[in-house]
């Protein structure tokens, strides 16, 4: 959102939304049909893999082969692409670029309260504020008919986000600047929001268990102790020991990274020593670039801060907008997640590395929390559905502008519906590219691995 486009009169950004509606009518986000000369989806994902380490691709095809969902969540430069083709509203925010069911989840603000929100920024990208919500509305379709759900709960729960989307951004519309910056989905808030017990009692184990996913508890699972020195453990090739070079290299641009941080925290830093490295295969559609956790020890070696490192690329947003303010990827995700998420990690910086590749920083563990989706009732994920919708507006809001996309929306439906008849074709397309992926494993195009 530009200086300009802030400081107008509502009335003048409201009306801006409302003229959107000429460039793309809300009904006509319901469109789905692949062009004839739509990039075939796995030669997509080998474009991506060319610059990847190559032992590990054969892990990422085999964990997006196990389904329809796990392909969809390794393929966001393929549905990028897909939206890319599409004429879109031009009302611009700070996008996720990845805002599946599967992104979203707990996390511990500075304060060490829980919160909900976006949890994964490795696509963040200046682009049309619909694309990240056609993208939850599909994840929701594709996590329903994963779980056998009737077509009617499915189509209810993308209606339920993309409905919940738009609730929130017309009350934030109505807010002041510090109140919308200041907004957030405390975690303790949520309870009161689930109608039955059962589902009451779900939550309440999941705030537990988060609160527990801390620096100590992975002390336990994370390392053992050789010959009297606390060292990573190896499970290759999940994790295995740095190297002497990746290790060395790791030491030389911890400086980098320090400088990015605020000064209060760079003295929180240097309280703490490097103990060791390994390189870690993390996620789904990340798999491949290198990443890396850092063991670090402040008082004593029973005092554990635990970093990860990972590599960052364009977005796969990129080739598909204008430049966006950010020459370094690093830069983007840090700059992009700082200002989506309404309570930012103490630890999260950025530095370039070996080659000139970019990296960015953060803690690996700080009480963070997912929900099991696979696990959900269909009344289950209607109401996380509506969850995730809420947590998007409120990073949408912090950096588009909020009145203009209110007004667009609207009080009625259309947009909701719309929305959610894109996702259901779109569903369907991603059941077709998962095929298209298995019949290339079965061709030996591309190599599958087990997923580990």
């Amino acid at each position: 959102m530009t200086a300009s486009a802030s400081s107008a009169d509502p009335a003048v950004r409201a009306e801006r939304g409302r003229g959107a509606r000429k460039r793309v009518a809300r009904s006509g986000h319901a469109d789905w049909v692949p062009s004839v000369d739509r990039v075939d989806p796995v030669a997509v994902l080998e474009r991506q893999g060319r610059d990847r380490l190559p032992e590990l691709l054969p892990i990422r095809y085999g964990r997006m082969a196990a389904s329809p969902l796990a392909f969809l969540r390794g393929a966001a430069a393929v549905m990028a692409a897909d939206l890319a083709s599409r004429p879109h509203t031009g009302l611009t925010v700070q996008l996720c670029g990845d805002a599946h069911l599967l992104n979203f989840g707990l996390y511990a603000s500075p304060e060490r309260s829980l919160l909900f929100d976006l949890k994964d920024f490795d696509e963040t990208f200046q682009g049309p504020f619909e694309w990240d919500v056609k993208r939850l509305a599909a994840s929701v379709v594709v996590a329903g008919r994963e779980n056998g759900h009737p077509e009617p709960r499915i189509q209810a729960a993308s209606l339920a986000a993309v409905g919940a989307y738009r609730t929130a951004m017309r009350r934030l519309a109505r807010r002041g600047e510090l109140e919308v910056w200041y907004d957030c989905i405390d975690a303790e808030s949520l309870a009161p929001l689930l109608r039955s017990a059962r589902r009451r009692r779900q939550a309440a184990s999941s705030l537990t268990r988060a609160r527990r996913r801390t620096s100590l508890q992975a002390l336990g699972k994370l390392t053992e102790v050789v010959d009297g020195r606390r060292r990573l453990v190896q499970d290759p090739p999940l994790l295995e020991p740095a190297g002497v070079s990746d290790t060395a290299s790791l030491r030389k641009i911890f400086s980098d990274y320090r400088s990015t941080l605020s000064e209060e925290r760079r003295l929180l830093l240097d309280r703490y020593r490097f103990v060791d490295a390994a390189r870690k295969v993390v996620g789904v559609g990340g798999v491949g670039m290198r990443c890396f956790v850092v063991l670090l020890a402040g008082r004593d070696t029973d005092d554990p801060l635990f970093l990860q490192i990972k590599e960052a690329r364009k977005s796969v947003l990129e080739d598909h907008l204008p430049q966006g303010p950010y020459l370094h990827p690093g830069h983007r995700v840090v700059a992009g997640q700082r200002l989506m998420q309404a309570a930012g990690d103490i630890f999260l910086g950025w530095m370039s590395g070996p080659q000139g590749r970019a990296f960015y920083w953060r803690q690996l563990r700080d009480m963070k929390g997912s929900a099991d989706i696979a696990g959900m009732s269909p009344s289950d994920l209607h109401a996380y559905a509506r969850l995730c919708g809420t947590a998007l507006a409120r990073a949408h809001a912090r950096s588009g502008d909020r009145v203009a996309i209110a007004a667009y929306l609207g009080g009625a439906d259309t947009f909701d519906r719309a929305v959610t008849g894109f996702a259901l074709a779109y569903a369907d397309q991603t059941v077709h590219d998962h095929a298209t992926l298995g019949a290339a494993i079965a061709a030996g195009v591309v190599r599958a691995a087990p997923d580990m």
